[in-house]
C-alpha cells in the first residue's frame, strides 16, 4: 500500500509539473482560463456585483436640418456622470460621421477586389471616382463656464482634455457645436444613415443616425471603449436622458426615439384626433396620415420651418428619419406591464405592403421577445421603410424590402418581414442589455437572430428560418480561412460575417434550448440574463456563466468548442454489432467449475465487422464470475436472474467517432424489423474519458434492422453519410439544401 501510495503521488507531482509548463486543452477542461476572472464588479455567477457600475451621459440638442445643401447643423450640451472609481482627466467622443471622409483608413477597404465586368457602383465604392463631402466640422467645445476645451480627433474619435480634474462620483456638463454634410446612401457601401432621393417627385427621404458627438463607454473591463468605428463594428453606448429639439421644414413628418413633446405645434388637429384613437385601437392600424395626404404633401416643398420636440428616458442613442412623404400608421399593443404604440412610417414607394404588413411584424416582435426576456419598456417601437438596410436605434428602426409596381415575391417579403422583426428586436440587445458591439458582434447580432427566429417560427411557421442545417455550409468550409465567434467584429471576413456573428450564435442558442438544456430550463436561464443585465453592459464571460448558474448545467465544453474554436460536428456511426443471449445447458466447466452462458449467431469471428444485420448476431461467452473478481465484497449477483433477465434479448454495441472535433450529446434512432422507432440519447459527457470515439452497448426487445445518429439533425452534422448503419447514401432533400448553400 505504502509503494502505491509513493507511485501515485510520483504521478499526480509529475502531471502537475507537465500541466504547468503544458496546459492541458481538452475538449471538457474549464474555460477559466479564457474569460476574465470574476471579481466585485462581475460575480463568477455572470451576474452584476456588488461594485459594479456605469457612466451616464445627458443629452441637450438642437438641430436644424437643411433640405437645401443637405447639411445638419447642431449644439448639444452632454452631462457626464463619473460613476467609475476612477478620477478622469479627459473623455473620449465618438465622431462616426468622419468615417465617410474620404481620407479615412477604412474607406473601400471592406470590399477591395477589382473584377471584370464591375458595375459602376461598385466602382464607385472602391474608389470614390465621384466625390462628397463628409465628416464632422466642430465648431467649439466649451465647459460650463464657456470656456474652450482642447481637443485631439484622431479619425473617428475626439479626446477632450478637460479644464478641472474630473473625480470619482462627480459630474461634468461641457458643450458642443457641429455640423457635417449628410451623404447620399447610394454613394456609399454599409451606409447606414442619409439620405435617399427619389427622382419621380424630387423629394428626400432622412434617415439621421450617428448624428452627434456621444460619449464613449468608459468601463470596468478595460477603461475607454475607444476603437475606431470602422463600418462592420458597430457601436458602445452610456445609458442617458435627451431632451431633443429637431428643426425640419414645415411638411416634414419626423419618426423619432422618445416622446413628442409638442403635438398641438407639429401635428394638425385631424393628426392629433387619429393619434388619440390609435391609443385605443389593440386589433388594428390607425392611419395618421393617408396615402392621400401623403401625396399631397409630397407637393408643397415650403421654405417655412417648423420644430419638433422629443424627450427620451434611460436610452443610449437617439435617431430620427424626416420627410415630406410619409405615410404614417398606428397600433397599441398591450403587454403586461406596458402599454406601447406600434408605428410605421412609409413613402408611396412601399405601398401595399407596408401598409399590410410593417405594424403587424413590429407587434409580433414586441410580443414574443418580450415574453422571452422582459416587458419593452418604452413608449413607442417604430419601423420606417427604406432600402437596402435593416439598422437599428432604441424605439425605431430603418428598414429595407419594397415591391416593384406593387408587386413583391414570395420571397422579398418574407425578408421584408424578417428585417422588421429583426431590428426592432435590437431595443433589447444591445439597445437594452447593451453589450459592446463594436468589439463583440455576436452578442448582439447573435442573440437577437436568435429571438427573431424564434418569433418568425412562431407567428409566421410557413416562412424560412433558420435552423442547424442553416449553418452545415459554413461550418464545412476551409479552416484556413474561418475564424472563431469570439472574433472582434471589425476582424472578420465578409463573406464569414453573417454565418459567424448571426448565424452562428443562433444555432449554438438554437441546440441548448431545443437538445442540450431544454426548452424550460434555459428560457429561464435566458431570461435571467437579459434582467440581469438590462440597462447595464454585458461581457461574453456573464452570458456564458449567467447560463450555467441558472441552469446548473456544465457548458464550458459547449462554449470552448463552439465560441473559441472552427471545429465543427461530424459523428461518424462506424459499427455496430448485434448479440443475441441465450441460456444453454453446457457439459462445459471453466476451472472454477462455473457454468457458461453463451451469445448465440451465426457469426463466428467476432473480430468481424459486418456491413449489415444479414449475418445475423455474434457468438461471445459470457462466464460467470469468480469469486476474486468480487475483492473483499461478500455479496453477488445474481447470476441466474441476469441470465434469466437477458435470455432473448438483443444487445447492440456501437461505436462512434468524433471525426469534426466538436463533441455533442449523441442521438439514435432505432428502426426495428417491424417499421417501429426508438430514441436514445446519450449525454455530451460520454466524450470525457475519449473525445475521439466512443463505445455504448444497448439492450432491445426487438430486432433493429437500422440504426441513425441525429436523426432530427439537431447538432449540424456536416456529413450525414456516415450516420447511419448499414450505410445509406445522404437524403436527396439534404444534397439539395446543401448545393443550394453552397
Amino acid at each position: 500500500m505504502r509503494l502505491f501510495f509513493i507511485l501515485f503521488l510520483t504521478l499526480f507531482y509529475s502531471s502537475i509539473s507537465k500541466a504547468q509548463t503544458q496546459p492541458w486543452q481538452g475538449k471538457f477542461e474549464p474555460i477559466d482560463n479564457m474569460l476574465k476572472p470574476p471579481n466585485t464588479y462581475r460575480t463568477a455567477s455572470g451576474a452584476p456585483g456588488r461594485d459594479y457600475w456605469q457612466q451616464r451621459a445627458n443629452y441637450n440638442i438642437k438641430v436644424e436640418l437643411n433640405e437645401s445643401n443637405n447639411t445638419i447643423s447642431g449644439k448639444e450640451t452632454i452631462t457626464y456622470y463619473n460613476n467609475s472609481p476612477d478620477d478622469l482627466s479627459y473623455l473620449w467622443i465618438q465622431l462616426e460621421q468622419n468615417v465617410n471622409k474620404k481620407e479615412n483608413e477604412d474607406f473601400g477597404s471592406i470590399n477591395n477586389n477589382m473584377k471584370n465586368g464591375m458595375t459602376t457602383r461598385q466602382m464607385q465604392f472602391l474608389t470614390r471616382a465621384i466625390d462628397f463631402p463628409a465628416g464632422y466640422s466642430i465648431k467649439y467645445v466649451k465647459d460650463s463656464d464657456k470656456n474652450n476645451l482642447k481637443t485631439m480627433v484622431n479619425n473617428t474619435m475626439m479626446k477632450v482634455k478637460l479644464n478641472t480634474l474630473l473625480k470619482s462620483g462627480e459630474s461634468t456638463s461641457f458643450s458642443i457645436a457641429w455640423s457635417y454634410p449628410i451623404t447620399d446612401r447610394s454613394m456609399y457601401l454599409l451606409s447606414r444613415e442619409g439620405y435617399e432621393y427619389f427622382p419621380s417627385d424630387d423629394n428626400t427621404v432622412y434617415l439621421i443616425a450617428h448624428w452627434f458627438p456621444r460619449m464613449a463607454v468608459y468601463n470596468d473591463t478595460e477603461g475607454w471603449q475607444n476603437q475606431q468605428f470602422q463600418k462592420l463594428g458597430e457601436f458602445a453606448l452610456e445609458f442617458g436622458d435627451y431632451d431633443v429639439e429637431i428643426t425640419v421644414p414645415e411638411d416634414h413628418i419626423i419618426a423619432s426615439t422618445g416622446l413628442l413633446q409638442n403635438s398641438e405645434s407639429v401635428l394638425t388637429k385631424t393628426q392629433r384626433k387619429r393619434l388619440d384613437k390609435a391609443q385605443k385601437s389593440f386589433d388594428k392600424p390607425v392611419m395618421i396620415i393617408t396615402q392621400e395626404e401623403a401625396l399631397i404633401n409630397e407637393k408643397q416643398k415650403t421654405k417655412k420651418q417648423k420644430t419638433w420636440k422629443f424627450s427620451a428616458k434611460n436610452v443610449r442613442d437617439f435617431a430620427f428619419a424626416s420627410s415630406r412623404k410619409f405615410m404614417w400608421d398606428a397600433q397599441a399593443v398591450k403587454l403586461p406591464t406596458n402599454t406601447v404604440m406600434a408605428m410605421s412610417f412609409y413613402p408611396k414607394e412601399g405601398l401595399p405592403v407596408w401598409q399590410e404588413e410593417s405594424t403587424k411584424a413590429i407587434i409580433h416582435a414586441l410580443e414574443v421577445y418580450s415574453e422571452a426576456t422582459f416587458d419593452y419598456p418604452y413608449p413607442v417601437a417604430i419601423s420606417v421603410n427604406t432600402s437596402n438596410i435593416g439598422m437599428e436605434f432604441p424605439m425605431i428602426s430603418f428598414n429595407g424590402g419594397r415591391p416593384k409596381n406593387g408587386k413583391i415575391s414570395d420571397g422579398a417579403k418574407q425578408g421584408m418581414i424578417g428585417t422588421i422583426i429583426h431590428e426592432v428586436g435590437h431595443n433589447w440587445f444591445p439597445m437594452i442589455v447593451s453589450s459592446d458591439e463594436r468589439k463583440w458582434m455576436w452578442m448582439d447580432e447573435g442573440l437577437n437572430t436568435f429571438l427573431h427566429q424564434r418569433t418568425v417560427a412562431e407567428r409566421y411557421p410557413d416562412f424560412n428560418s433558420v435552423t442547424p442545417k442553416s449553418i452545415v455550409p459554413f461550418m464545412s468550409g476551409d479552416k484556413n480561412i474561418l475564424r472563431p465567434i469570439m472574433t472582434t467584429s471589425d476582424s472578420e471576413l465578409m463573406s464569414q460575417f453573417g454565418a459567424n456573428f448571426y448565424l452562428k450564435p443562433t444555432v449554438g442558442l438554437q441546440m441548448l434550448r431545443n437538445s442540450i438544456i431544454g426548452k424550460e430550463l434555459f428560457d429561464e436561464a435566458f431570461k435571467e440574463y437579459a434582467n440581469r443585465w438590462k440597462y447595464k453592459h454585458p461581457n461574453p464571460a456573464d452570458l456564458f456563466r449567467t447560463l450555467e448558474d441558472a441552469t446548473a448545467t456544465d457548458l464550458d465544453w459547449f462554449y470552448r468548442g463552439w465560441f473559441f474554436t472552427t471545429d465543427h460536428v461530424d459523428m461518424e456511426l462506424s459499427n455496430v454489432k448485434w448479440f443475441k443471449v441465450y441460456e444453454e445447458n453446457s457439459n462445459i466447466e471453466d476451472q472454477n467449475n462455473t457454468s457458461k452462458v453463451k451469445l448465440e449467431a451465426s457469426g463466428k469471428n467476432i473480430q468481424t465487422q459486418p456491413k449489415d444485420f444479414s449475418s445475423g448476431p455474434e457468438t461471445i461467452i459470457m462466464n460467470t464470475t469468480p469469486d476474486a473478481a468480487y475483492g473483499q465484497f461478500l455479496s453477488r449477483i445474481n447470476e441466474p436472474e441476469l441470465r434469466k433477465q437477458l435470455s432473448g434479448k438483443n444487445i447492440y454495441e456501437i461505436t462512434i467517432k468524433n471525426v469534426g472535433g466538436l463533441v455533442m450529446p449523441v442521438t439514435i434512432e432505432w428502426i426495428f424489423t417491424d417499421d417501429s422507432k426508438e430514441i436514445d440519447i446519450i449525454p455530451s459527457e460520454i466524450w470525457r474519458r475519449n473525445e475521439y470515439e466512443i463505445r455504448k452497448t444497448f439492450i432491445k426487445e426487438k430486432e433493429v434492422k437500422k440504426v441513425n445518429l441525429d436523426p432530427n439533425f439537431e447538432y449540424a452534422d456536416t456529413d450525414m453519410k456516415n450516420n447511419s448503419f448499414p450505410k445509406v447514401e445522404i437524403p436527396s432533400e439534404f444534397d439539395a439544401f446543401k448545393d443550394k448553400n453552397n
